[in-house]
C-alpha cells in the first residue's frame, strides 16, 4: 500500500480517470445524489491517493488555508466500497491530517462531514461546530481538529 500526494497537473491520465470514476460511483450513484462533482476546485487541490499496486483504493481531496474554507480542509473523502471492511478509511484520514500539518504544522483543520460519519471522524481528533445542514441533499456538520 503506497500514498502519494500531488498537485492536479501532477496527476497522471489514469489516476485523475480512476478518482473521478470512484467519487462519481460514491457520491452520485452508491449515495443516490445528483450533483456536480467536477466542481473547477480540483486544480487548486491536493490529491491524496492510497493505492494498492495501480489501483485506487482511497482518495481524499485537500485544500489550503482559504482555498476552500479559512482553514485547511480535507473533502471528497472515499474509499472504495469492496475494500471498506479493511479500514482504510482511517489511514487516508491520517495520512490526510499529516500532509496539512507537514505544511501548515499548528493548524485547525475543517471539514464539511456527512452527519452519519460524525462518530468516524472523533475518532480522529474532530469536533462539531454548529448546527446540522443539507449540502446536496445530504446531511452534513462542520468539523474541526481540536
Amino acid at each position: 500500500m503506497t500514498t502519494e500526494l500531488k498537485e492536479f497537473n501532477e496527476l497522471t491520465l489514469d489516476e485523475l480517470y480512476q478518482l473521478l470514476q470512484l467519487r462519481s460511483a460514491i457520491f452520485v450513484v452508491e449515495q443516490d445524489c445528483i450533483y456536480q462533482d467536477i466542481d473547477g476546485k480540483d486544480q487548486k487541490a491536493w490529491h491524496l491517493l492510497l493505492k494498492d499496486g495501480k489501483e485506487l483504493i482511497a482518495y481524499t481531496r485537500i485544500f489550503k488555508p482559504g482555498d476552500y474554507f479559512k482553514n485547511p480542509s480535507i473533502g471528497r473523502v472515499l474509499v472504495r466500497e469492496d475494500r471498506r471492511k479493511e479500514k482504510w478509511g482511517h489511514a487516508i484520514i491520517k495520512a490526510s491530517k499529516e500532509a496539512i500539518l507537514s505544511s501548515f504544522p499548528d493548524a485547525v483543520i475543517e471539514i464539511s462531514a456527512q452527519t452519519y460519519l460524525q462518530k468516524f471522524y472523533e475518532s480522529h481528533g474532530f469536533s462539531q461546530i454548529g448546527e446540522s445542514y443539507l449540502e446536496d441533499g445530504i446531511p452534513h456538520i462542520r468539523m474541526v481538529t481540536n
